[in-house]
């Protein structure tokens, strides 16, 4: 249930701050507002680490196997740029939605295919037609 809980913060929180990036973005500029999204988010963590954490060594990532594992931060760029871009074409609602989608059905690929390092789960035809719904319900949404 905790697991749940979380994911349903995680997901409030990533519509906020996209929301907030776009109309920072609308003030500033795309490249400005996600460097600044990035470096605050560093120093959050940074500190953060510091307070709860710091016993454990950064050298530690250098035993990180596969090395492309360590290029999460580069993608949270790149999510913070399309997020802002998306939420500036779509809107909130209709963006989170298409975001959401994505993400699940990438996310049930890397566990069909066990991608990553992932646990291969294989493929189920029941988790497919959840899918299927899930964008059928977008298009249903975005039908005026």
């Amino acid at each position: 249930m905790l697991g749940f809980i979380i994911a349903l913060v995680s997901g409030a929180l990533m519509s906020i701050q996209g929301v907030f990036n776009t109309e920072v973005t609308k003030q500033s500029s795309t490249w400005t507002t996600s460097t600044f999204v990035q470096a605050t988010g560093f120093l959050a963590c940074l500190i953060i680490w510091f307070v709860t954490e710091k016993d454990q060594s950064f050298t530690m990532l250098l035993k990180v196997s596969p090395k492309y594992l360590l290029l999460g931060g580069m993608i949270g760029a790149a999510i913070t740029f399309t997020v802002i871009k998306s939420i500036e074409s779509l809107g909130p609602a209709q963006s989170a939605m298409l975001i959401v989608a994505s993400q699940s059905v990438i996310s049930y690929l890397i566990e069909v295919f066990g991608l990553f390092g992932v646990e291969k789960t294989g493929f189920e035809w029941i988790k497919l037609l959840g899918v299927v719904l899930f964008v059928a319900g977008l298009l249903i949404f975005k039908w005026k």
